[in-house]
C-alpha cells in the first residue's frame, strides 16, 4: 500500500480533475491526491474514469496519466423532538417522527441553514452532490454544520436532465456516505423543471436493481405514480407546483388520488410557499412534505421553519381527526326548535 506523498519537485503527470486539466506529481494514490490538494479523503467520494472507487481502496489505486478524476462531497441543495412522537411514519424500513423534510440550498450560509433545520424539527435533509472546490480545500462543508450522524442525509439528483446523470450521481453519493436511501429527480427541461417521466422511470428501475431505495420526484399523475411504485420507488413525491414557485398545491384531486392508490409513502415535493400550503398537503393524507425555497427565501428563514413545523403538525392532526362534511347550505350550530 502506497502511503507516501510525492513532492512538487517529482515528475508531473497530466490528468483531468473535476473537469479541468491539471498537472499533479507522479506516484500519487487517490488518497495521496486528496491530501496533496489539502482535502480529507474520508470526506470525499472519488470517481476515476467514470467508475466510482471504493473509499477503502483509495490508498491503493494509483493516479495515472490521462485519468479523469471527479472529487465530490455534499453541499446545500435540501431538534428531533416532534409534537406527535407516537404518530411516526416509515419509509424503506426507517422510521421518523418529523414529517417535514428540509432542503439545504439558497441559504445565505451554512449557519443559517443549520439554524433553520433545527427550528423545523426535520430529521431528514436533502443534499446535492457537487464537485469539491479543489482551489479552496479549507472551505467549509455542509457536514461541518449539519451532522449526518444526527440528521439523515437524503442525497438528491437536483440538476440532472438524464437518467444516466442521475444514476452516476447517486452511485457517487453512496460511496461518499454509504447512503442507499436517495431522492431521484430527472428534469425534462430548465424552464419548468418538470420531471421527465420516461427517464425517471428508467432510472428508478436501474437504481432499485442496484440496491438503492429511491424516493422519486414525479408529476402529480396517479398512473405515473403507480408505475414508479411498481418499478421500485420506496416513496412517491409528486410536485404541488413547479419547483421554487411557491404557488402551493395546484391539483388537490390528483394528489388525493395518488395518496389513495399508493402502498408506499407519498410526500408533496415542490411548490410549497407558506404554512397553509404545508397544512393542505397533510390534510390530503400525505405522509410528509419536502420544501426548500419556502423556508430559505423567507425574510426570516428560521421563523418560517418554525411555522412550517407547526403547519405540518396541525395538518396531520386535522387529517387524523377527520374533517366535517361539506354542505351546500348553512346548518345552524344550535337547534332552532324552542326559540323564545
Amino acid at each position: 500500500m502506497n502511503t507516501s506523498i510525492s513532492t512538487p519537485g517529482d515528475t508531473a503527470i497530466a490528468i483531468t480533475l473535476n473537469g479541468e486539466p491539471r498537472q499533479v506529481p507522479a506516484g500519487l494514490s487517490l488518497a495521496d491526491l486528496a491530501r496533496h490538494l489539502g482535502l480529507d479523503p474520508a470526506k470525499l467520494a472519488v470517481e476515476r474514469n467514470l467508475e466510482v472507487v471504493p473509499r477503502s481502496t483509495l490508498a491503493e489505486v494509483m493516479v495515472a496519466p490521462g485519468d479523469a478524476i471527479e472529487l465530490v462531497h455534499f453541499v446545500g441543495g435540501g431538534d428531533h423532538g416532534a409534537a406527535l412522537a407516537e404518530d411516526s411514519w416509515t419509509v424503506a424500513g426507517r422510521t421518523f417522527r418529523s414529517r417535514l423534510i428540509v432542503g439545504t440550498g439558497k441559504y445565505k450560509d451554512f449557519a443559517q441553514n443549520a439554524a433553520a433545520v433545527a427550528a423545523s424539527g426535520a430529521e431528514i435533509v436533502t443534499v446535492a452532490v457537487r464537485r469539491v472546490n479543489v482551489s479552496d480545500p479549507k472551505a467549509p462543508m455542509l457536514t461541518d454544520y449539519i451532522d449526518p450522524k444526527k440528521i439523515t442525509y437524503l442525497p438528491n439528483t437536483a440538476g440532472c436532465f438524464t437518467g444516466e446523470e442521475a444514476i452516476r450521481t447517486l452511485r457517487l453519493a453512496r460511496e461518499a456516505g454509504g447512503w442507499d436511501l436517495v431522492k431521484l429527480e430527472v428534469l425534462g427541461e430548465a424552464k419548468t423543471l418538470y420531471p421527465d417521466m420516461v427517464e425517471t422511470l428508467r432510472a428508478t428501475e436501474t437504481l432499485a436493481k442496484e440496491g438503492f431505495l429511491p424516493m422519486v420526484y414525479c408529476v402529480d399523475d396517479p398512473i405515473a405514480a403507480k408505475r414508479l411504485e411498481d418499478a421500485g420507488a420506496v416513496a412517491i413525491m409528486p410536485l404541488g407546483a413547479p419547483i421554487g414557485s411557491g404557488l402551493g398545491i395546484q391539483n388537490r384531486v390528483t394528489i388525493r388520488l395518488i395518496v389513495e392508490g399508493a402502498k408506499v409513502p407519498v410526500l408533496v415535493d415542490a411548490g410549497v410557499g407558506t404554512a397553509s400550503d404545508a397544512s393542505v398537503a397533510m390534510e390530503l393524507g400525505c405522509d410528509g412534505v419536502l420544501m426548500n425555497t419556502a423556508i430559505a427565501e423567507a425574510k426570516d428563514p428560521v421563523l418560517m421553519a418554525r411555522a412550517m413545523k407547526a403547519a405540518v403538525e396541525a395538518g396531520r392532526m386535522a387529517y387524523r381527526a377527520g374533517r366535517m362534511g361539506q354542505r351546500r347550505y348553512a346548518d345552524p350550530s344550535s337547534p332552532l326548535a324552542g326559540l323564545i
